[in-house]
């Protein structure tokens, strides 16, 4: 008796998974801002070091300087990635249909870049101070909104692009560009001497929680998920 291959079915999603990760990152996030926020000797004297060594690096090297400074103005801009954020929300909205996620990325974003803003304001943490500065910047250290905004923007289209089912070389173009962009808008924000390293891992890892966070929801409380998936 000849037996015909059946399809597998395809794999539910595991919210364990996604609530596990969400929860690394949170305990991660608020360990980093309490060592922060308490000015732990052993992460400010870390942070000093690499600071001391970038910024002689920056002050040694204007071409790539220059450079850093056109891309973190302009290429990774927190203002850069708001837009790409909002020309996908429209996207969604009027080409594609899918209002309900479009309104849960742009909310998404929203909150990460409120989140960001109320962790400065409460942190309070002074930016890297030299006599000879290559850049400058405005408002408090700590997390680095470029860092953050860079990796919840990038983090929640990654994460689109997956859901929708687009090809796998798509896929890993658009994983590509998300993680050159995200490590280095990092790489810029230190070598400028506008902010501590610690600055940017407290941007990364929270970064990460917003898109952890946000994939929970849509799961759970986008209409018809069960049904369908892409």
């Amino acid at each position: 008796m000849q037996t015909h291959p059946v399809d597998s079915p395809p794999r539910p999603p595991r919210p364990r998974t996604a609530l596990r990760v969400a929860w690394a990152l949170a305990v991660c996030s608020a360990l980093l801002l309490t060592l922060v926020a308490l000015e732990w000797r052993p992460l400010i004297d870390l942070d000093d070091d690499i600071a001391g060594t970038t910024h002689r690096w920056a002050v040694e090297e204007p071409g790539i300087t220059h450079a850093m400074r056109i891309l973190t103005d302009w290429v990774w801009d927190t203002w850069t990635m708001r837009l790409l954020c909002a020309a996908v929300v429209l996207w969604l909205w009027f080409r594609r249909g899918d209002r309900w996620t479009a309104v849960w990325l742009g909310a998404a974003c929203l909150l990460g870049s409120l989140l960001q803003q109320l962790l400065k304001a409460a942190v309070d943490r002074a930016r890297p101070v030299w006599p000879d500065p290559v850049d400058s910047a405005h408002f408090a250290a700590f997390p680095s909104g470029h860092a953050m905004t860079a990796t919840f923007v990038c983090g929640l289209l990654v994460w689109l692009v997956h859901h929708y089912g687009a090809a796998d070389g798509v896929r890993r173009a658009a994983l590509a560009a998300a993680v050159v962009s995200v490590a280095g808008v990092g790489v810029t924000r230190v070598w400028l001497g506008v902010h501590w390293a610690t600055d940017v891992l407290g941007g990364w890892l929270l970064g990460a929680l917003v898109v952890a966070l946000a994939a929970l929801v849509h799961r759970r409380r986008r209409p018809g998920t069960a049904a369908s998936t892409r």
